[in-house]
């Protein structure tokens, strides 16, 4: 029987380092980090109320919402978020042009 050496351990280090180098680890990050926001962007009113669900092409946020009553307001306020959302898609090098609300999003993460 031929003896098995097991010297070509990889390291966590460079697995880390190899995954982090992938575009789409890397996106994805970034829209973590970007999510992270919402809460200061929509307020205290609606922060429990809505979250980011995901980006479409374009440069589209789609926001999960409580109800229709929710997306209705945020709609409304659509202009005024854009322009909080502002200083934190230029840190972070994101360009969102647009956000659409989705009540058919939500998921009550309390149950």
């Amino acid at each position: 029987m031929k003896k098995v050496l097991y010297t070509d351990f990889v390291t966590t280090g460079s697995l880390v380092e190899s995954l982090l180098d992938k575009k789409e680890i890397k996106k994805a990050i970034t829209r973590s980090n970007l999510y992270k926001f919402w809460d200061k962007v929509a307020g205290k009113k609606f922060a429990d109320k809505s979250r980011p669900y995901s980006m479409m092409p374009g440069g589209v946020m789609v926001i999960a919402c409580e109800n229709a009553i929710v997306a209705q307001e945020l709609t409304l306020r659509k202009f005024q978020l854009l322009a909080k959302f502002e200083p934190y898609l230029k840190s972070l090098k994101m360009n969102v042009k647009d956000l659409r609300f989705d009540p058919k999003r939500w998921v009550d993460e309390t149950e």
